[in-house]
């Protein structure tokens, strides 16, 4: 007997909904979720197709995990607390095999995230994940694009250009050392999770938005919603150990300043405010537009 919709949502996806702030998950026809006195809902929808996000042949459990990473990014950049999310997934055929692993990698993502699946879609077609997350702010505060000021000093957390230079190891531009290549496409495939940094914030950082399309496209639209120029210096790049053998400086910078899905946040710091522990000075914001790096290279991933 084929597989229907509901027996698909219920076999592979129906235990991953339990959570503190979840009053009815999966099984309804809308999930009930319970904001705290004092809190106001965030929530943001992210879309990943096959062969444009994810190279076709990428292990199901990998492509679920960095879907859910891609999606809650957006939750730590604004600090907003986890509460739950919802997975349109759309599938060329109900492939028993796939769903298993697909469905393994979410859990873990799910656990990662402190993300509860409390609903979702199921619909045939060419591969593609849409993830939505919600979160929880104070009412009083959340990180925004829009607030940065000049003498600000612009930090961003972890390590830059791992994931680019994964995704040109897997379409054969590179071939670094084994040791190096397995970290890289970790990387990839498994990318941070900043929710707690994103929390850590709050009421410190004047600006924030997680590195996705690269620093210099993230940086901009910082730029551009606080009215400010940005001005990263290339040498204060946090870069891999793994990266960091590559012959060539230049292109490393290119990778970790346009490269795109590092997933960490970007954020901006008045000049006498601590930054957090992993996070690096890249820059500092100053008066006029832009963002300049002194290096011509494209300014990152655009979707059109």
């Amino acid at each position: 007997m084929p597989a229907t919709e509901f027996s698909l949502i219920y076999r592979y996806f129906s235990a991953l909904g339990r959570g503190h702030d979840i009053d009815l998950s999966v099984g309804d026809d809308c999930a009930i979720v319970r904001l705290q006195a004092g809190e106001r809902l965030a929530t943001s929808v992210d879309t990943m197709v096959a062969g444009v996000h994810f190279p076709e042949d990428s292990f199901p459990e990998d492509i679920a995990y960095r879907s859910v990473v891609a999606a809650a990014s957006d939750l730590a950049a604004m600090g907003a607390r986890p509460l739950g999310m919802t997975l349109a997934l759309t599938l060329p055929e109900a492939d028993e095999l796939w769903l298993t692993t697909f469905s393994q990698g979410l859990a873990e993502a799910v656990t990662a995230c402190e993300l509860p699946l409390i609903g979702g879609d199921t619909t045939r077609g060419p591969l593609t994940i849409t993830v939505q997350v919600l979160g929880a702010l104070p009412l009083a505060q959340g990180l925004l694009r829009g607030g940065a000021r000049p003498d600000d000093q612009v930090y961003v957390s972890g390590t830059l250009g791992d994931a680019a230079a994964a995704l040109a190891f897997m379409q054969g531009q590179w071939q670094p050392p084994a040791e190096a290549a397995d970290y890289l496409l970790e990387r990839f495939n498994r990318p941070p999770v900043r929710l707690s940094l994103g929390v850590e914030l709050l009421g410190r950082a004047t600006a924030a938005i997680d590195v996705s399309d690269g620093l210099l496209a993230d940086a901009g639209h910082i730029a551009a919603a606080s009215g400010v120029k940005i001005r990263i210096d290339p040498e204060q790049l946090p870069i891999s150990s793994a990266l960091a053998i590559h012959e060539s400086i230049a292109q490393i910078r290119r990778w970790a300043l346009g490269g795109g899905d590092d997933y960490e946040l970007c954020f901006c710091l008045p000049h006498a405010e601590p930054a957090p522990p992993g996070c690096t000075r890249v820059g500092v914001v100053e008066e006029g537009e832009g963002v300049d790096c002194g290096i011509d290279i494209p300014a990152g991933y655009q979707h059109f």
